[in-house]
């Protein structure tokens, strides 16, 4: 499920630490439904490790788009690198499969509605 990091990686943006994770606030970021399949599309066809908000071929404003990918940040879920002008994420599996086992699993099955 998780891409190894390759080298030379840019330092990622503030995150909370492993042992900072609290369930309520990851599953609070999950509640909402276009960032949970923003995760679970990440669990499930990520190829590359670091994907840019283009990526997700969501149809929402730039402005909602990085709330959600702040929010999931600030929450512990996803790690975001700044490459220029554009950020990058992926799910941080390793940290959130040591502090909550089973828990993206749950993510990767959950079937989304027809609509976003």
């Amino acid at each position: 499920m998780s891409a190894t990091e390759p080298e030379g990686l840019p330092e990622p943006l503030p995150e909370p630490a492993v042992e900072e994770l609290r369930l309520e606030t990851v599953l609070g970021a999950l509640s909402d439904p276009l960032r949970l399949r923003i995760v679970r599309k990440l669990l499930l066809e990520s190829e590359a490790f670091d994907h840019s908000c283009g990526w997700f071929g969501l149809d929402r404003p730039k402005s909602s788009l990085t709330h959600h990918f702040k929010a999931l940040r600030e929450a512990g879920i996803t790690r975001q690198r700044q490459y220029g002008l554009e950020r990058r994420s992926h799910v941080r599996v390793t940290d959130l499969d040591t502090r909550f086992p089973g828990l993206l699993d749950l993510v990767a099955a959950w079937t989304p509605p027809d609509k976003p």
